[in-house]
């Protein structure tokens, strides 16, 4: 039984699970976005997992137009205020702790990082 063993460490029961793991990156600047998702696909790569993306998903522009004056006297003239939200999608096929091997990266600041793990 020992040999057995010695020729296959990983007996059938014993098999490092495989999760599709989807990372969403969130984050109003786009350079920090995009050095956060070279970062993580190049350690994903490193350690030779199946990597699909970054997906680049539609802006979400959230704008506000809002008068300039306080008190509702003057000229009336408008503020037009608007913020974009950029959102990246990382699908990657691998065990859960290499993913948080992966994630250990440092992120720069203003990008949110979501990891959802689902079984295949």
């Amino acid at each position: 039984s020992s040999g057995i063993n010695a020729e296959w460490p990983l007996r059938p029961g014993d098999e490092v699970a495989s999760h599709r793991i989807r990372i969403t990156l969130t984050s109003r600047n786009l350079k920090s976005l995009e050095k956060v998702c070279t970062d993580l696909i190049n350690g994903a790569k490193q350690k030779d997992l199946d990597v699909v993306g970054p997906v680049r998903l539609p802006n979400k522009n959230l704008k506000i137009t809002t008068r300039k004056t306080p008190c509702g006297e003057g000229s009336k003239t408008w503020d037009r205020f608007e913020m974009k939200i950029h959102k990246r999608v990382i699908d990657l096929k691998s065990p859960s702790d290499t993913v948080k091997q992966i994630t250990s990266i440092s992120i720069e600041p203003g990008v949110e990082v979501e990891v959802t793990i689902a079984d295949s």
